[in-house]
């Protein structure tokens, strides 16, 4: 019999949630895989402009956007797994339509179909369905690795693909790794149970308060920002290389190999340093900084092949800084109990940014160039650093999940003996799970007393 309070993840526990990873990643990889390449192939197909090349590019960030939150909350009604199924199929379906395209119009609405396929919060919710509380964090880290390996492997992969069998190639590519996702469900381990964790899905009565955090609407900023900026950004930049640089777009994947492989291992001092120190706030603020710093200098100085080399380099080090650390202040900054709304509004935002990001750089382009879109870019990262100057340091809290005891739950004052412990900041108490979610400093906090108040022992 599992034991409830291990301290190891069942092997129930890791199937699952290395399943998921790799049913992340293999969608994942498929979304990203065209963003290398669509600014320069996508320049051959019928009825072209830089304008419709960035809403081929942000096209699917809309429909995830405005679905992403619906299918989250549909899976809770239906079952986690045909949503996944469906949401799969919808994917493969317009991978295959823009495949078939021999215009721009044909792309941008496979891409569209992409995004209509938004089953990130179903997956994410049925990860936390087949994981016990105290190993969560854990399982959603693996999909968090999976997520920034696939975006990895995309900008590599996604300029080789495409030399060998073309943009049409490419999307077919996209269709089949899909299909082989559905595969992947298969072999997820079942489940009786949806929901039975406050902080998997959208809570609706914790969308308001989520909503009017001013630090949690910072970070929404942010992440909105941050894709907006990588989106118009690979629309001048796979052309910087081209034009500038004189790199044919064949040979971009060294480029991008080059800067995620130096970003990935450079961003990590500054994380280790941001949390051992407790400086996220300057971390995030440095990030951005940089990141502003690098559309200047595209702008400025990105002449010749190695100035663009050094400039994505240092480009991909911020992002990769930022892409890792954001969910890690909503987890943070979010109430107790309202993780997963937090998330929710979140996930909304990083999609609302890549395609706002796609429309804005190529309409850009098209206006004045290249410079247009580092200009605009570095406008909107000076825009983005002012929102986050006045946010405050985050606190540095962990979520946890307390089962109560019959004798706790009749108690109307028990939220405020739980935040009366040492160590606990925050506390809510859901009475239809018998449960309380509480946000504690670990290192301040006094866990006897706290399972004491918990089961009245």
């Amino acid at each position: 019999m599992q034991d409830p309070h291990s301290d190891r993840m069942s092997a129930r526990e890791t199937r699952a949630a290395g399943t998921l990873a790799l049913l992340f990643a293999f969608r994942m990889l498929g979304m990203f895989m065209v963003l290398p390449v669509l600014a320069t192939y996508g320049m051959d197909l019928e009825g072209a402009t830089p304008t419709l090349i960035g809403m081929a590019i942000g096209a699917y960030g809309l429909t995830q956007a405005l679905l992403q939150i619906p299918f989250g909350m549909l899976s809770d009604r239906i079952g986690r797994l045909p949503v996944i199924y469906v949401g799969l199929l919808i994917f493969a379906a317009g991978a295959a339509l823009a495949a078939s395209a021999d215009s721009i119009w044909g792309v941008i609405a496979g891409r569209v179909l992409q995004g209509a396929g938004a089953i990130s919060a179903a997956i994410m919710a049925l990860l936390s369905d087949l994981t016990r509380e105290q190993h969560r964090t854990k399982a959603m880290a693996m999909i968090g690795m999976s997520i920034g390996l696939s975006f990895a492997v995309a900008m590599v992969v996604g300029p080789l693909i495409t030399r060998a069998f073309g943009l049409s190639g490419l999307f077919w590519v996209t269709t089949l790794m899909a299909l082989a996702g559905i595969g992947l469900v298969a072999l997820v381990p079942r489940t009786q149970t949806h929901l039975r964790h406050r902080e998997s899905g959208v809570a609706r009565q914790a969308l308001a308060p989520t909503l009017r955090h001013p630090d949690l609407l910072r970070l929404d900023f942010s992440i909105l920002a941050l894709h907006a900026i990588l989106m118009a950004s690979f629309i001048a930049l796979p052309l910087a290389l081209v034009e500038q640089g004189g790199l044919a777009k064949g040979e971009h994947w060294w480029v991008y190999l080059t800067a995620l492989l130096v970003g990935f291992f450079g961003m990590l001092p500054f994380i280790i340093y941001g949390e051992k120190k407790r400086q996220m706030r300057r971390v995030l603020l440095g990030a951005v900084a940089c990141l502003l710093l690098c559309e200047l200098f595209f702008l400025t100085f990105g002449t010749g092949l190695l100035p663009l080399v050094i400039g994505i380099v240092v480009f991909f080090t911020a992002f990769n800084l930022l892409e890792a650390s954001l969910p890690s202040l909503i987890s943070k900054v979010a109430p107790a109990g309202g993780k997963g709304t937090a998330m929710g509004v979140y996930s909304t935002s990083q999609f609302l940014g890549a395609a706002l990001g796609g429309v804005l750089g190529g309409w850009l382009y098209q206006l004045g160039g290249l410079g247009y879109v580092f200009g605009g870019c570095a406008l909107l990262c000076l825009l983005w650093l002012v929102v986050v100057l006045r946010m405050a340091e985050p606190p540095y809290v962990t979520s946890l999940r307390l089962p109560l005891s019959p004798a706790a739950l009749a108690l109307s004052d028990l939220a405020a003996r739980l935040c009366a412990v040492p160590g606990v900041t925050d506390a809510v108490v859901v009475d239809d799970e018998a449960a309380a979610y509480v946000k504690v400093d670990t290192q301040r906090l006094d866990r006897a007393e706290l399972e004491r108040v918990a089961m009245l022992a």
